[in-house]
C-alpha cells in the first residue's frame, strides 16, 4: 500500500533521524527537537502500514541499552526484546502477557499506548522499559508509523542460563571429501572454473554455520531446503537441525502462522519435529479424517448459520430457526479442552436476528458479522465482538457510505484492519459483483468500493480466501452468465492492499482469458469450503455440485505458480456426508479442517464433527488410517466412488515432494 511519506525515511537529516519526523512546523519540530536531546531515551520508528509492523530507524541510545546493532534491529518487530537473548525463539514465560496485549489493542485501535513491559538485552540482561508508544497520521488521517520511546532501568531477576546458540557447528569439509569438480564448457566459457562460482561447490567453506542457517537456508521454501540438504554432507548436517526448519517455516508461511501451528501442537506427546511439519504441510501425505463427538447442545436447532474459529474456539452466530425465524445467539466450542462441549455465550447489545450472514475473525480474539437476512429482509451492517473480555458486548461498526444490504455474499479480513465483502443477493432476488473495503480500526469508518477495472460476474455462494500478505482468493459460487446462473469453477484473485486494486482472472472455464489449469479441476459448485493452507495454497471440497449434493473430493490449488495446477488429495478415514462452507473452518494455523454437524433424518446434530487433519499426530501408526500417499488398501474407493488411479489424481508429482523432503 502506497501512502504520502513511504519512502521519506529513507532521507535522514544531520543527526541521522528521518525527515518525515522533524513535522511541517516549527512547533512540531521544536517539540521533536527536545525529546531526542532532552534526556538519554531510546527511540524507535515502525511502519504501521507494513506486515508485522517492522523498525525502519532506531537511535544510539536504544542500541547502546540493549546492546543490539542497528542491522540486527531494523526490519524486525520489536517484539524481540521480549525474548531472552538473541537465540531465543519465543516470548519469555516472565513478561506481562496482559500489558502485551493491551499494548497490541491500542496498536491495533491506532492509539496511544503507555506501560512497563519486561524486556531483555542481546546477552540476556533483564530490564524494565517504561515505554511510551503514539501514531504518527499520513495526510489522510491513516495512521502510517507509531514512535517507541523507551526508558530502561535494569532489574535483578534469577532467570537460569541463557538459550544457547541451537545449532552445532559442523566441522569444515576438506576439499578431498568433496566430489571432484568437473569443468565444463560454460565455466570455462565465463573463465570461472576453479573460482568461487555456482560450479565450484566449495565457496560455501568459507562461509560459517551462522550465516549459511540465517542468510541462506533460513530464507528458502522447505522444499527447496530438502533439496539443499542433498547437495553436500555439511547441509545435510544442517538440514538435521530441527531449529533451521523452524527457521524455515516461520520465514516461508509467515510468524503468525508458524506461531499458530506451534500453540495448537505444543500439548501433543511427542512433540512433532519442524522438519516434519514441514515435510508433512508441503507434500500433504498425512492428510486424514477422523470423527467424533462433543458435548453440550446449541438449542434451539437451526440451520443457515455462520461459524469462524478463534484460535482454538469454534463460535456459532444467529442462524434460521422454525418459520425462518432469524436468530442472534452465540456459542462457543472450545476444542482445545480435554471434554470439549458447546456453552451458550451472555453475550450483551447483540445484533438483529440474521441467516445467509457472513462471521470472520480480527486479530485474534475479535468476531465481525455482516449482512445476512434479517425479519424485514437483507441487512448490511456491521457489529464486532471481543470475544475474550471480561463482559463481551457486541458493538456496532456504523461505516460511512454502507453497500447494498444483502445475503449469501462472502467476506474475509485482511492484514487485522480490513473487512472485504463481495457479491450476495438483494431482497429482489439480483446478483450482485461489487466489492467493498471498511477499516474496521478507523476512528470514523468508511466503507470504500473498488471500481474500474475487470469485475467478476456476479454471484453469491461463492468464497473468499486470504493469501499472503493482503491478497485475497476468490472461487466458485452460483454465477451469472447472460440470462442464465450456472456453478462456476472459476478462480479470481486481487490485492487490496495496493493503490488501485483490481481483479484478475486467474483459472476456469467459464470466462475467456483464464490460463487453463492443469490436472484434474474440481467441479463448479456452490456454498463448498475454501481453506488456505501454510505457504498460500488453497484447498476446495464439499458444497453444491450438479448431480452430487456435498462431494467430499480434495483439490489443491497453488496460486504462486506460473501455470495454476490442481491437484486432487485422496484422504483416508472416516469422511463427512456433508460439508458447507457456512459450517466448516480452519484451526491450528491452516493445518486442520472441522467440518461442523451430521444428520439423523432433517435434524442437524451439531454434536457430531468430522476433522480433516494435515499433520498425523497419532505418529503414523494411528486410528485415522495409513497416508494416503503411502498407498490405499487393494480395491479400496476414492471418496467420490471411483478407483484408486494415481496418474488422474495427481498423486504423482506430489510423490516427487516427498522424496525431496525425505533425503
Amino acid at each position: 500500500m502506497s501512502y504520502p511519506g513511504r519512502d521519506a525515511y529513507e532521507e535522514m537529516d544531520d543527526d541521522g533521524v528521518p525527515l518525515f519526523l522533524r513535522g511541517d512546523d516549527e512547533k512540531t519540530r521544536r517539540r521533536i527537537e527536545v525529546l531526542l536531546h532532552s534526556s538519554p531515551h531510546g527511540l524507535i520508528v515502525t511502519d504501521a502500514l507494513a506486515e508485522d509492523h517492522p523498525i525502519t530507524y532506531v537511535n544510539t541510545i536504544f542500541q547502546y541499552y540493549t546492546g543490539y546493532d542497528a542491522e540486527s534491529i531494523l526490519g524486525r518487530n520489536c517484539r524481540f526484546l521480549q525474548m531472552r537473548g538473541e537465540f531465543a525463539d519465543k516470548r519469555h514465560p516472565a513478561v506481562d502477557l496482559k500489558t502485551v496485549r493491551k499494548m497490541r489493542e491500542a496498536i491495533a485501535a491506532g492509539q496511544e499506548f503507555k506501560g512497563e513491559l519486561l524486556n531483555f538485552k542481546k546477552d540476556g540482561t533483564p530490564l524494565i522499559n517504561n515505554l511510551l508508544m503514539t501514531p504518527i497520521h499520513g495526510e489522510d488521517g491513516i495512521v502510517t508509523h507509531f514512535i517507541g520511546i523507551q526508558s530502561f532501568r535494569p532489574i535483578k531477576m534469577d532467570l537460569g542460563p541463557l538459550p544457547e546458540r541451537p545449532w552445532k557447528d559442523v566441522p569444515p569439509v576438506r576439499h578431498s571429501e568433496l566430489p571432484p569438480v568437473q569443468p565444463s564448457e560454460e565455466s570455462f566459457a565465463a573463465g570461472t572454473f576453479g573460482g568461487a562460482s555456482r560450479h565450484n561447490p566449495a565457496v560455501f567453506e568459507a562461509l560459517s554455520d551462522e550465516v549459511l542457517v540465517s542468510r541462506i537456508l533460513g530464507r528458502l521454501a522447505p522444499k527447496d531446503v530438502a533439496i539443499c540438504s542433498m547437495v553436500c554432507r555439511r547441509f545435510r548436517r544442517l538440514g538435521q537441525d530441527d531449529y533451521i526448519w523452524k527457521r524455515v517455516c516461520r520465514n516461508s508461511w509467515g510468524h503468525n502462522t508458524a506461531a499458530a501451528i506451534q500453540a495448537a501442537l505444543d500439548s501433543q506427546t511427542p512433540s512433532l519435529g519442524w522438519a516434519r511439519i514441514a515435510r508433512e504441510l508441503t507434500t500433504l501425505e498425512a492428510a486424514a479424517w477422523r470423527k467424533f463427538t462433543v458435548g453440550g447442545s446449541v438449542e434451539p436447532s437451526r440451520c443457515n448459520f455462520s461459524e469462524c474459529a478463534v484460535g482454538n474456539k469454534l463460535v456459532l452466530f444467529g442462524g434460521e430457526g422454525v418459520n425462518m425465524q432469524p436468530m442472534n445467539d452465540t456459542f462457543v466450542l472450545d476444542l482445545s479442552l480435554e471434554h470439549p462441549a458447546w456453552r451458550h455465550v451472555d453475550v450483551s447489545a447483540a445484533p438483529p436476528g440474521r441467516w445467509g450472514h457472513t462471521l470472520c475473525c480480527l486479530n485474534g480474539s475479535w468476531l465481525v458479522v455482516f449482512g445476512g437476512c434479517g425479519t424485514d429482509g437483507p441487512l448490511n451492517d456491521v457489529f464486532v465482538l471481543d470475544l475474550d473480555a471480561e463482559h463481551p458486548a457486541w458493538r456496532e461498526v456504523a461505516g460511512a457510505g454502507p453497500p447494498l444490504p444483502r445475503s449469501w455474499h462472502s467476506s474475509c479480513t485482511v492484514d487485522g484492519t480490513y473487512l472485504v465483502v463481495f457479491g450476495g443477493c438483494t431482497d429482489t432476488g439480483r446478483l450482485l459483483s461489487d466489492t467493498f473495503l471498511l477499516d474496521l480500526t478507523a476512528q470514523k469508518p468508511v466503507w470504500r468500493e473498488i471500481v474500474g477495472g475487470f469485475k467478476p460476474p456476479s454471484r453469491l455462494g461463492h468464497s473468499l480466501s486470504v493469501l499472503e500478505g493482503s491478497k485475497v482468493l476468490m472461487f466458485g459460487g452460483l454465477a451469472q452468465s447472460g440470462p442464465l446462473r450456472l456453478r462456476s469453477s472459476d478462480v479470481f484473485t486481487i490485492d487490496v492492499g495496493i493503490q488501485e486494486p483490481n481483479w484478475n482472472y486467474l483459472t476456469g472455464s467459464m470466462l475467456p482469458g483464464g490460463a487453463p489449469a492443469t490436472g484434474p479441476s474440481p467441479p463448479p459448485r456452490l456454498d463448498h469450503v475454501a481453506a488456505t493452507l501454510p505457504g498460500g495454497r488453497v484447498l476446495i471440497f464439499g458444497g453444491s455440485v450438479a448431480g452430487q449434493h456435498s462431494p467430499i473430493q480434495l483439490y489443491v490449488l497453488d496460486p504462486k505458480e506460473g501455470r495454476p495446477s490442481w491437484r486432487m488429495l485422496n484422504a483416508p478415514g472416516l469422511l463427512p456426508q456433508y460439508a458447507w462452507g457456512h459450517s466448516t473452518c480452519v484451526v491450528g494455523g491452516g493445518t486442520r479442517a472441522v467440518v461442523l454437524g451430521g444428520f439423523e433424518g432433517e435434524e442437524r446434530l451439531l454434536n457430531e464433527l468430522h476433522e480433516l487433519s494435515l499433520l498425523d499426530v497419532e505418529g503414523g501408526d494411528g486410528a485415522l488410517g495409513t497416508s494416503e500417499l503411502e498407498g490405499r488398501p487393494e480395491g479400496a474407493k476414492q471418496p467420490d466412488g471411483s478407483e484408486s488411479d494415481d496418474k488422474e489424481s495427481g498423486e504423482s508429482s506430489m510423490m516427487e515432494e516427498r522424496s525431496a523432503l525425505e533425503n
